[in-house]
């Protein structure tokens, strides 16, 4: 027998987890990593062979997110940036 997954149900945000980050539920990965790799150029099937746990439903629900409220989700990763090219600046 299947049942029926409400999509709202996939993505969550806590305090307690990834600093507040939007993850998919249950699972401490956050829609940033997906973004991520999505942005790399990696297919929903290729970031759910990498993160074998996570099934294609979660990945596709992350992906929703990031472009539901991309400008949050990349605000985030370029201050990642930022802060990891202060400590480690690019050699010129």
């Amino acid at each position: 027998m299947r049942t029926t997954v409400d999509i709202g149900t996939l993505i969550e945000t806590s305090p307690e987890i990834r600093k507040g980050r939007p993850c998919i539920s249950g699972t401490g990965v956050t829609v940033r990593r997906i973004a991520g790799w999505h942005n790399l150029g990696l297919a929903p099937e290729e970031i759910a062979a990498k993160i074998e746990h996570l099934t294609l439903a979660q990945i596709h629900a992350a992906l929703a997110y990031y472009h539901a409220n991309r400008h949050e989700i990349d605000t985030d990763i370029a201050a990642e940036d930022a802060v990891v090219e202060q400590i480690f600046p690019a050699q010129a």
